[in-house]
């Protein structure tokens, strides 16, 4: 009967300690890609080009004030790809990846629709991994690049009979 108490108090107190101390010092890697929109659209395309050196945010604000709790930078690497390094569970915050700044010169202005993508910063959701990722987002050339017109029209008409 006292070894069963035991293993009960020890099961309620200890096992959760342990658990929680094991997510503590694991950091979340946030990964994703940021890239240049050679045609405007709006969306990648075959004629896209990712953004080496690129500087993203990763933020994270109180859900009820949306004042900023953590932030963190990092860039691109030679293939577009940030990997950011996230110290913390942020379990009840709102957490995104937003664009800060891209280094090509006629590739600097954030498409509106696609300059931040939300991510998930806790293991309180089930998921147990370190890495989560983000969608890509993208800055807008300044000027499409030739051929695009018809690249665009290949996409619209990919679902038509021929």
């Amino acid at each position: 009967m006292a070894i069963s108490r035991v293993l009960l108090l020890f099961a309620l107190c200890v096992l959760p300690g342990l658990v929680s101390a094991r997510t503590l010092g694991n950091p979340f890697h946030i990964q994703g890609r940021v890239y240049c929109d050679t045609c405007r659209c709006g969306f990648e395309t075959t004629a896209t080009t990712y953004i080496p050196g690129a500087t993203v945010r990763i933020e994270c604000k109180y859900r009820n004030t949306l004042q900023l709790a953590y932030s963190v930078e990092g860039e691109t690497d030679t293939t577009g790809t940030y990997n950011i390094l996230v110290e913390d569970d942020h379990e009840d915050q709102i957490c995104e990846s937003v664009l800060v700044s891209s280094p090509v010169n006629d590739c600097k202005s954030a498409d509106p629709g696609r300059n931040r993508a939300n991510v998930v910063v806790t293991r309180y959701n089930g998921v147990v991994k370190d890495k989560h990722y983000a969608n890509n987002m993208g800055f807008f050339k300044d000027q499409p690049l030739a051929g695009c017109e018809e690249l665009l029209k290949q996409y619209l008409n990919y679902d038509q009979p021929q």
